[in-house]
């Protein structure tokens, strides 16, 4: 149960990034104990407010208060970049910090225990998978002994035994733990309560209690707002009207024509503004290669890790147009390198047909130059698929994604990772390929538009082979083979 002490307080926080403000007046409070989960639109700013409780970022306005007796960890979306040539014993080593204690080694065996992990300390980073190194983030976050413990999408990467055992952890945790994540089933098992990040108003809401309860309350709050500002809406145009008529009237109603135009004016500025992260990305298709056939992807033979060592297997799967294969294993076993082998026309147990265009999703968005703009990387596209099209296309397409005008411009580095996934997902809408490669699509994608994702992929006439460990995702979509790594 926990305490009544505040640990964490936001007062009146006002932060901007660039000229685009993410926070405004901003306000909420975590007693010790709590788990809560920070919920909001992908690119709405959530992983900023972990940056700011960390004091990576300073904010414009207000006051953030954190005991500074209080020892804050996170564990990162995504491994970071200068960590994966490490070893693990070097990268556990960048985040202890109990210096006094010359030999960490066991402080590491216990951590890596605790999720669940085997990793040989000699090990460098960059060969584990990337459910691996989601555990590994854990870990080192582990490691630090935190007081306060922010998780920034753990589940993303991780096998259903990976889930499973991080919704175990966190069940029994007994310090402060803050989460965003989009797997909603995860957070209803261990959720206190919910720090609602509104990316149109740029205010937090707290709410107390299950994340499915919540979840509707704020649906419910929704709808009562619609339908007051409906009911508004047609007062203050009832009284526009009346107000023209009194108006050429003259005399005294004229200045019932004017009261009446203010009242109108007090209900429109009393309307409260619909909440737009609530919305789910258009309906949309991704079109297949035209003019293809026959084979499109051959695979014969392939590699996988077991008990960190090399094993060759040999398989016959021919994939066509309309065919799509799933591939499944534990974390760690090989699928994404075997992906990445694929895409590249590199690997030696597979043939592509000549002249078909592969578009490769990969889980750590590496396919896409961080430093062009979207609009660049979406254009060049569109040049990939040797097509011309309207400039107004691209854009409705892209705003189908929540793609605005000021996205457009930004360079891809410096948006949300959900915000790459909808980018991604534009792109494969623009390359039209032939033979389409998905590596956890699923990853930061807030689960509103997965239904949508998920029914795109079911209805692609191309070839597609696809790795998630997202059972609900995976069974809305067509599958006609599938490929067990581990059998």
């Amino acid at each position: 149960m926990a305490s009544s002490e505040t640990v964490i307080r936001f007062d009146k926080v006002y932060f901007e990034f660039g000229n685009k403000t993410l926070l405004s007046s901003a306000s909420f409070s975590v007693r010790e104990g709590m788990k809560m989960t920070i919920m909001g639109q992908n690119g709405a700013g959530k992983s900023t407010i972990f940056k700011l409780m960390m004091d990576e970022l300073q904010p414009k306005n207000g006051k953030i208060s954190i005991d500074r007796n209080l020892r804050v960890a996170v564990s990162h979306q995504v491994m970071p970049p200068e960590d994966k040539a490490c070893t693990v014993q070097q990268f556990f080593q960048k985040y202890f910090h109990d210096k006094s204690i010359f030999n960490i080694d066991t402080r590491i065996a216990e951590v890596l225990g605790v999720v669940n992990l085997k990793a040989p300390l000699e090990k460098i980073i960059s060969e584990f998978s990337g459910g691996q190194q989601a555990r590994l983030l854990l870990a080192a976050a582990l490691i630090q002994k935190p007081d306060i413990l922010l998780l920034d999408e753990p589940t993303n990467n991780l096998d259903r035994e990976g889930i499973d055992h991080l919704t175990d952890f966190l069940r029994t945790y007994q310090k402060t733990c803050i989460v965003i994540s989009h797997d909603a089933d995860f957070l209803n098992a261990f959720t206190d309560g919910v720090l609602y990040l509104d990316v149109f108003t740029k205010t937090v809401e707290q709410f107390v209690g299950d994340y499915y309860d919540v979840v509707e309350r704020i649906k419910a709050q929704i709808e009562r707002e619609n339908m007051k500002n409906a009911q508004m809406e047609k007062q203050a145009q009832a009284n526009k009207e009346q107000a023209n008529v009194f108006a050429h009237k003259g005399g005294k109603l004229r200045l019932v024509a004017k009261k009446m135009r203010e009242k109108a004016e007090e209900l429109e500025s009393a309307m409260v503004s619909t909440r737009r992260e609530d919305k789910a990305i258009r309906p949309f298709e991704i079109p297949a290669q035209e003019g293809i056939g026959g084979t499109i992807l051959s695979l014969q033979k392939f590699s996988v890790i077991q008990n960190h060592t090399v094993v060759e297997k040999t398989t016959d799967i021919l994939l066509g147009k309309k065919q799509h294969l799933l591939l499944s294993g534990p974390n760690g076993i090989g699928k994404s390198t075997l992906l990445e082998s694929l895409a590249s026309g590199k690997h030696s147990g597979s043939f592509i047909g000549d002249g078909v265009r592969v578009g490769y999703y990969r889980q750590d968005f590496s396919t896409l130059n961080f430093d062009e703009t979207v609009y660049d990387c979406l254009s060049k596209a569109i040049l990939e698929s040797g097509r011309r099209v309207e400039e107004q296309f691209l854009r409705s397409t892209a705003a189908g994604f929540l793609i605005t005008g000021e996205i457009m411009k930004m360079k891809i580095r410096y948006l949300s990772e959900g915000q790459k996934g909808l980018v991604s997902f534009a792109r494969l809408v623009f390359l039209q390929p032939g033979l389409l490669i998905l590596d956890e699509p699923t990853n930061h994608i807030n689960f509103r538009h997965l239904p949508v994702i998920a029914e795109a992929l079911d209805l692609y006439e191309g070839a597609m082979v696809l790795v998630s460990h997202v059972d609900e995702f995976v069974w809305q979509i067509r599958i006609d083979d599938v490929l067990e790594l581990d059998r």
